[in-house]
């Protein structure tokens, strides 16, 4: 009897130690860096990109393995240089969603390649991006998430030599927004796009593309929680913008940064969050871009309109294709009946069904500029530029040390605001006289703003000179 049960002990010991999942990589990106390490970061052990419990081992000849112990089930990995900022990418250095594998808990071996780093990118740069968008921040902090998210931001082309302030429409799945490098399946040529609107007469618009968290990408998508997928930190990511990113933005931007001029807009998921936080926050927003929205989600996507209700006007622009299938048009439909019973009006919804559209960065990219021009197309920015005092001068311009103010009473009742060319807040400060010092600066281009508590009198572009 002791004999059986030992039998049956070392039975069970082999299987656990045998039964193991082994990861060989057999190629690495040309421009890793040789001293690196690689280790595996995944749902198996708490996404921790840099656990050197999952350090993988270089076995000679270019490959790399591990040997773990999983659970059974359906696995999610990456694989990283140590942080998520160096966390692997597509052949471009592009971002590619999570890798998956379902492991039956047999032993099992993977023969894997990592194409390239998002750090990295590729030695020939194959980047789609125009020249005026820019990397904001590659590591924004997220206090509402304890996260930290890259952030692109697209600039008018007239920006840095105009005087002007510009509405912004927040985009989310910031690495499809405006460059294929970055992108997992296409991009959405927002840049092009608006580019090419300018040119035709556009007034400008700012553009801030948040990245998706990824592994955090279904949670932050969705204030409710569906049992089979995840969600439920829709509401904090909607924090995070409207608490941190947008005030960030409007400080260091020139920004129109009332809620007629702001706007939320994405696709899928991104969608559905989009819906959500324009409804839900309607005070900071006023449009919202929702293109082949995940309403399937949840339920709760459609009484959260029903009991919000509208408490100002809206534009709510929504397209769908026939081939996505009749449960997403359907719900597409059923949404725009709530809106409809919530209080809004059939003119400020524009819903399309495309007999072609397909859940795809292609058709998003070609719907685009109709949704831009529609959702903006009601603002009336002709004379925003000339709304200041006639009667405020500031001379000399340029200058090598001070500008002399004129036209303004009540010096202390005044605030001045100097930005760099870049629209970065240099200083902020109250009036004490009709003089500006700006000896301090170096020589180059610069905004003054001034402005007293109810309106902004002066907004105009000054040059230092030595």
């Amino acid at each position: 009897m002791k004999k059986n049960i030992f039998v049956v002990i070392f039975f069970l010991l082999s299987q656990f130690t045998f039964a193991q999942l082994t990861l060989r990589v057999n190629q690495v990106p040309a421009n890793t860096p040789m001293n690196d390490a690689i280790y595996i970061a995944g749902n198996f052990q708490g996404w921790d990109a840099g656990d050197s419990n999952y350090q993988l081992t270089e076995v000679g000849n270019g490959v790399w393995e591990i040997e773990i112990s999983p659970a059974s089930g359906m696995l999610e990995f990456k694989f990283t240089r140590g942080s998520w900022a160096t966390v692997e990418g597509n052949a471009s250095g592009g971002f590619i969603p999570n890798r998956t594998f379902n492991y039956s808990g047999d032993s099992t071996t993977l023969d894997l390649s990592i194409l390239g780093w998002e750090d990295l990118g590729s030695p020939g740069n194959n980047s789609t991006a125009a020249s005026n968008v820019q990397l904001l921040d590659d590591d924004f902090f997220m206090p509402e998430l304890n996260r930290n998210r890259k952030i692109w931001i697209y600039l008018p082309p007239d920006y840095d030599t105009s005087q002007k302030e510009y509405p912004v429409l927040y985009m989310h799945d910031g690495q499809n927004v405006f460059d294929a490098a970055t992108s997992f399946s296409g991009e959405w040529e927002v840049d092009e796009s608006l580019n090419q609107l300018f040119n035709d007469g556009d007034y400008g618009v700012i553009v801030v593309a948040i990245a998706n968290g990824e592994s955090h990408r279904v949670n932050e998508y969705s204030p409710w929680i569906n049992s089979n997928y995840g969600g439920g930190e829709g509401d904090e990511y909607l924090e995070f913008i409207v608490n941190t990113l947008k005030p960030h933005i409007d400080t260091n931007f020139r920004t129109l940064s009332s809620r007629e001029y702001t706007g939320l807009m994405g696709s899928s998921l991104g969608g559905l969050i989009s819906t959500f936080g324009g409804i839900e926050h309607q005070d900071v927003f006023s449009k919202i871009g929702t293109f082949s929205p995940s309403y399937w989600f949840s339920n709760q996507s459609f009484t959260h309109v029903t009991t919000t209700g509208k408490q100002h006007p809206m534009r709510i622009y929504t397209i769908i294709g026939e081939p996505e299938g009749n449960n997403h048009v359907n719900n597409v439909n059923q949404m725009d009946d709530v809106f409809l019973d919530a209080g809004f009006t059939a003119d400020e919804l524009n819903t399309t069904i495309h007999n072609d559209g397909q859940h795809s960065e292609w058709y998003w990219a070609r719907e685009f500029p109709a949704a831009y021009e529609w959702l903006f197309g009601d603002l009336d920015l002709t004379s925003i530029n000339n709304t200041f005092a006639n009667s405020i001068q500031v001379f000399p311009n340029p200058t090598s040390d001070y500008l002399f103010i004129q036209g303004i009473e009540n010096f202390e009742n005044h605030s001045i605001e100097i930005y760099h060319s870049s629209g970065q807040l240099i200083s902020h400060s109250n009036l004490k006289n009709d003089q500006i010092d700006l000896k301090i600066l170096p020589k180059g281009f610069y905004y003054v703003k001034i402005s007293n508590p109810t309106s902004v009198l002066f907004l105009g572009k000054v040059t230092r000179i030595d």
